[in-house]
């Protein structure tokens, strides 16, 4: 009995601690996320989910791709309010966003997602439009007030072709538009030049091209994982995107 006894609280213990390791992951603890044009958050659930699971502690900025200083300003108060050290990751318009807000002390390392990766004085338009994508040619469409929409019958084949269709064409008619002045804002600073970065290629991304991807992230010297995936590479495999940020939390200082 008493041996029985012993096992079990000996059982407990491990038990505890293991549940203790999985609840403080090493590293960096807090990651700050900013989603892309044209999409919200909540495609980053499953990433969420990855993480929180391991004892993370994410926030998910909620940008309005109207004004890229705006969404700068807006991420740099999500960061302000962690409490320790951060993450920060960007896909698409979003790696724009962590561009700048990456100047801050508290930032320690970036992950661009399928993103774009400015150096000063360089807009996402610019970038874009350097090295355009596999997609068609009216992928991106005009308002008549300024902004711009993915066009909703390419969504599925150009935006999200690894993701189920019940869910791109949700995503289609959902999204929001961005300002065409956010895509044209240049950068004033670029982060990447002193924090050090990691990155996702996409390899079957039609809405921003995987070749001009590998270009940025070997300018800024980031560390490159490829994923078989669309441009949602986050929404079709949040655990290969999960596992880049953990590797970022784990090895940023």
């Amino acid at each position: 009995m008493r041996k029985l006894l012993f096992l079990a609280l000996t059982l407990g213990i491990a038990t505890a601690a293991a549940a203790a390791d999985a609840a403080t992951p090493p590293g960096i603890r807090n990651v700050v996320i900013v989603p892309g044009a044209f999409v919200d958050g909540s495609g980053w659930r499953g990433v969420y989910d990855a993480l929180t699971r391991k004892g993370y502690h994410v926030s998910v900025v909620q940008t309005r791709a109207e004004n890229l200083a705006d969404d700068v300003s807006q991420t740099d108060e999500v960061i302000r309010r962690q409490d320790g050290p951060v993450v920060l990751v960007g896909h698409s318009y979003g790696g724009a966003v962590i561009t700048q807000a990456g100047e801050r002390d508290t930032v320690k390392a970036l992950v661009y997602v399928s993103a774009v990766v400015p150096d000063v004085g360089e807009s996402l338009a610019k970038l874009v439009g350097s090295m355009p994508a596999a997609g068609d040619a009216d992928d991106i469409q005009p308002t008549g007030d300024g902004h711009l929409y993915f066009n909703p019958a390419k969504f599925a084949k150009d935006f999200a072709a690894d993701v189920p269709r019940s869910l791109t064409d949700f995503m289609a008619i959902s999204q929001a538009p961005a300002a065409k002045a956010a895509f044209d804002a240049t950068a004033p600073v670029a982060a990447w030049h002193d924090k050090p970065s990691w990155a996702v290629v996409s390899r079957k991304d039609r809405a921003l091209n995987p070749d001009l991807e590998r270009w940025m992230y070997k300018r800024a010297g980031s560390k490159v994982t490829e994923i078989e995936a669309s441009h949602v590479v986050y929404v079709s495999q949040p655990a290969k995107v999960a596992a880049v940020i953990e590797d970022a939390a784990t090895k940023a200082r």
